[in-house]
């Protein structure tokens, strides 16, 4: 009796184990199956990329990652989303995207590239500096993000040229500034511009200039030591440039050249195109 009682346990037992093995089979079916529909869906949404139709792409790719969130290409169709949002100019649907993408997928391998195209959304949207400055330093803060946390990417050898541009676009609003002051004989407020100038944007083209403006200044209001430690500054560093030109004139014979401490070396200029990372 306990003989037949033990077997139809172990019948039992086989019964479900038999089933449990069966249910995982249908389960692996399907998500085989929603993960060959995600990767339709995906093509899909690639095609129309190369049909010049990224709002379609865009829809494409979110309905893919929506098919199947669990599977490796849900977070790539996260970013091709975000992509294609922002190649028609859909920034901040773009932004909206991938910080979602951040926070659902934090430890997927296109990292890199998510923290590349945010940087690049606020870059784009960098209309007139001298009104609404936001985007810059948005900008800024996410191109410095990139050098620093994948400094041997492609990205970072981007994010370098860009960053160059925008600290040549935020010195140039300050030397804006310092020249209005300047001209509203606003003393204090143009030498604190143009301070600001050879301190932060030191390898920025404008810092000859504002050397200059500094020389002017500071000779004008009485403060020749001032003036000259500027000048000397300028023409260590600028001595053939139309800047010492004019802070030379400023002192005219009485001029005497003194070999200052030396700020850094003048730069030659940023590149002006550069090839694009998405082709």
């Amino acid at each position: 009796m306990n003989t037949i009682k033990f077997l139809n346990i172990i019948i039992i037992l086989l019964f479900f184990i038999s089933c449990a093995k069966e249910d995982k089979k249908i389960l692996n079916i399907k998500k085989k199956s929603q993960e060959l529909e995600l990767i339709g869906v995906y093509k899909e949404g690639y095609e129309k990329l190369n049909e010049n139709d990224p709002f379609a792409a865009a829809n494409k790719f979110l309905e893919a990652e929506l098919l199947f969130p669990q599977s490796k290409w849900a977070p790539q169709s996260a970013l091709m989303a975000s992509y294609s949002y922002y190649l028609q100019n859909y920034y901040a649907k773009a932004l909206l995207n991938l910080n979602r993408y951040l926070k659902t997928y934090p430890n997927d391998e296109n990292l890199p590239y998510a923290h590349y195209l945010i940087a690049m959304c606020h870059y784009e949207m960098i209309e007139d500096e001298k009104r609404d400055i936001k985007p810059l330093i948005e900008a800024k803060k996410n191109f410095i993000y990139i050098l620093e946390r994948y400094p041997n990417t492609d990205f970072a050898l981007d994010s370098k040229f860009k960053l160059d541009l925008i600290q040549d676009i935020l010195a140039s609003k300050e030397m804006y500034l310092g020249r209005h002051y300047q001209k509203k004989n606003k003393w204090i407020p143009a030498i604190n511009r143009f301070k600001h100038v050879i301190e932060e944007y030191d390898q920025t083209i404008f810092v000859e200039e504002a050397l200059h403006r500094l020389v002017e200044i500071n000779y004008k209001i009485g403060l020749m030591e001032e003036s000259q430690k500027y000048a000397n500054v300028l023409g260590y560093n600028y001595l053939s440039g139309k800047w010492y030109k004019k802070s030379y004139k400023v002192f005219n014979k009485n001029y005497k050249n003194i070999t200052p401490k030396k700020i850094g070396k003048k730069k030659k200029g940023v590149i002006d195109k550069f090839k694009k990372l998405f082709d």
